[in-house]
C-alpha cells in the first residue's frame, strides 16, 4: 500500500475512534420486558453499538428499525471496513457488537481475543459490477484488463472485499496486472457509487450490495467464484452489556425476523435459524453422572444470554425410552456413545465431549481386599452396579463383566442395581454395600470414606460422552452455543475436576 493510502486509513482509524469517545450520553430507552428477567444493573443507559462493516448497512439499518420498535432498544451503527473497525475498536475498547463482512475478521478479533460469542448470519458472492445492460461488454476477467476499461475496487487493506480478492488472485498469479489499472476506494459502497455515477466501468464488489442498486448488474467470472464471504457477528468482550448485545444478536440470526431481511436484501441467509422468542427455552436430556460436570456451566449460560435451559437428568436407558415415546428435547448430551447410536434419528451429528472410567468402589482402605472384578464374586460379597436397561452405566458393567469373564460369578453377589452411580455411592457409604462399580466422577468428592479401584486391561470399561443437538430443534442456533460453552476450556477444567478425561479437540 502506498504511503498516501496509509495515511488516508490511519486518519480514518483515529477520527472513527474519536467520534466514538466524545459522543454525548444518549437518552435512556424505555425498561427491557421483564420476561428476559435481566437484573437492574444490566439494564442498560446507553445504546448498543455495533461496528459494521459498509456492505451490511442496508440490511442492518432494516432490522434495526425493527429491533428499535419491537423492543424498545436503541442501536447505534458505526459503518466503515472491516479492519478499520476493527483497528477503531481495539484503539477504544468500546461498542458491544462487531459485524465485519467476512469472517475472516472474526478470526482476527478472536486471535487478539477481542471477542466471545459468535453467531453466524449469512453469506455473500464476489462478483463484477458493471452499468445495467453491460454497455463495455465486460464478461471476463482479461476484459476487466482491457486499455479502454476503468476499474475500481475496495481498498485490499481495509475493506472484506478487497483484501479477499487480492489472497485469491494472489494464487492464481492475477493480482499484479489487476492491481496496477486499479482506482481504489475505502470502502465496497463507495466501489458501487462510482459506478452508479459513472466515474468507472468495472468494479469487484459483493453481489448484495447491488440488490438496492437497479442501475447496475452483476457479472459472475470463474476468478471470482471461490470468494466467498460469511458473515457473522459476534459479541465484544468490551461490552458493557452482554445479555443485551446477545439478545440483538439473536434478533439479527432469528428466520422471522433479522433473516428475512438478509434475504430480501440479497444475501445467502442461514440454511436453519431459531424462531424468535422473547426470552428462549432449551430442553436438555443429559445423564445423571454428568450433572456435577456441567450444572455450573449450563447456568453461567443462562445468566449471560437471558434464556432458561430445561435440564432432565436420569439414566441414559430412562432418557432414551422416553425420547422413542416422543419426549425430544432441544439437545440431549449421552452417558455413553451406545446410547447417542440409539437416538441418531433426532441427533445426526454427535460430538464426543469427554470419557469416564467404570472403578470398583470400595470403602477407604478396602476392607475386603478387593483388587480386580474377578474379587467381586468373593461369596457373601455385597455387590451393587447400574441396571443395565436404564442407565449407561449398568450396560457398560455388563460389558465389561462378560469381556473380563466374570459375570456369572458377580452377578450371583450383585445386591442392588441402580439407574444412577449417585445412588451407589450413597449406599457404600451408608455401609449397605461393600462394593460398587460405578463411574469414578460418581466417587468425586468422597475420597475420605471411599477408595477406587481402576479396572486394568478391558477397553470397554472407558465410556465416551456425546453431545448432540436434536434436528427437529426450534432453536438449533441456540443449542449449538450451549454447546459451545460446554466444550469450552473454562468448562474442560469443571469436568478434569470432576474425574472426566476430555476429548474435545484444541
Amino acid at each position: 500500500m502506498n504511503r498516501i493510502a496509509v495515511l488516508m486509513v490511519g486518519s480514518l482509524v483515529v477520527l472513527v475512534g474519536l467520534s466514538l469517545l466524545l459522543r454525548s450520553a444518549p437518552e435512556r430507552p424505555r425498561e427491557f420486558p421483564q420476561s428476559a428477567d435481566l437484573p437492574p444493573q444490566d439494564i442498560p443507559k446507553s445504546p448498543l453499538i455495533v461496528f459494521c462493516a459498509a456492505s451490511n448497512r442496508p440490511v442492518l439499518e432494516a432490522i434495526k428499525q425493527d429491533y428499535e420498535a419491537e423492543c424498545g432498544v436503541r442501536v447505534q451503527v458505526e459503518y466503515g471496513p472491516s479492519q478499520t473497525l476493527l483497528a477503531t475498536h481495539e484503539i477504544s475498547q468500546s461498542g458491544d457488537l462487531f459485524l465485519p463482512a467476512d469472517d475472516s475478521f472474526i478470526e482476527q478479533a478472536r486471535n487478539k481475543k477481542l471477542i466471545q460469542e459468535v453467531l453466524p448470519l449469512a453469506r455473500m458472492q464476489a462478483v463484477l459490477a458493471v452499468a445495467k445492460g453491460n454497455p463495455k461488454h465486460i464478461e471476463s476477467l482479461a476484459d476487466v484488463l482491457r486499455g479502454d476499461i476503468k476499474l475500481v475496487q475496495a481498498n485490499p487493506e481495509a475493506a472484506a472485499i478487497g483484501m479477499l480478492t487480492k489472497a485469491e488472485l494472489t494464487k492464481l498469479g492475477q493480482w499484479e496486472s489487476l492491481a496496477a489499472k486499479s482506482a481504489y476506494k475505502t470502502t465496497v459502497n463507495e466501489v458501487a457509487n462510482d459506478l452508479k455515477v459513472g466515474s468507472a466501468d468495472v468494479g469487484i464488489v459483493f453481489d448484495a450490495v447491488l440488490n438496492p442498486l437497479p442501475e447496475l448488474e452483476a457479472v459472475h467470472i470463474p476468478e471470482l467464484d471461490p470468494i466467498v464471504a460469511n458473515i457473522a457477528v459476534s459479541v465484544l468482550r468490551s461490552s458493557k452489556q452482554p445479555q443485551r448485545a446477545l439478545h440483538f444478536a439473536r434478533y439479527m440470526q432469528a428466520a422471522d425476523r433479522g433473516q428475512k431481511h438478509y434475504q430480501a436484501k440479497g444475501f445467502v441467509p442461514l440454511d436453519t435459524a431459531d424462531d424468535w422468542t422473547e426470552s428462549p427455552e432449551l430442553k436438555l436430556f443429559a445423564g445423571s453422572m454428568l450433572r456435577p460436570a456441567i450444572e455450573e456451566t449450563i447456568k453461567r449460560f443462562e445468566e449471560r444470554e437471558g434464556v432458561r435451559v430445561s435440564r432432565v437428568y436420569n439414566g441414559c436407558g430412562i432418557l432414551v425410552t422416553q425420547m422413542k415415546a416422543g419426549q425430544i428435547p432441544d439437545a440431549y448430551f449421552a452417558c455413553d456413545s451406545e446410547f447417542m447410536q440409539q437416538v441418531t434419528d433426532y441427533f445426526p451429528r454427535p460430538t464426543n465431549v469427554s470419557q469416564n472410567e467404570l472403578v470398583i468402589l470400595v470403602a477407604k482402605g478396602n476392607p475386603k481386599g478387593i483388587k480386580t472384578l474377578k474379587d467381586l464374586g468373593q461369596p457373601g460379597l455385597r455387590v451393587g452396579i447400574g441396571h443395565e436397561k436404564q442407565c449407561a452405566m449398568g450396560w457398560l458393567t455388563q460389558k465389561t463383566l462378560q469381556e473380563g469373564k466374570v459375570q456369572e460369578e458377580v452377578m450371583r453377589n450383585v445386591a442392588v442395581q441402580t439407574p444412577t452411580g449417585d445412588m451407589l455411592v450413597n449406599q457404600m457409604k451408608t455401609g449397605s454395600l461393600d462394593a460398587a462399580v460405578a463411574y469414578l466422577s460418581n466417587a468425586a468428592g468422597s475420597g475420605d470414606v471411599l477408595d477406587a479401584i481402576r479396572i486394568k486391561d478391558i477397553p470397554c470399561s472407558v465410556a465416551t460422552q456425546p453431545f448432540a443437538v436434536a434436528k427437529g430443534s426450534t432453536s438449533p442456533r441456540l443449542a449449538e452455543r450451549l454447546a459451545e460453552a460446554l466444550k469450552s476450556a473454562e468448562s474442560r477444567e469443571r469436568f478434569l475436576i470432576e474425574g472426566f478425561r476430555w476429548q474435545v479437540a484444541e
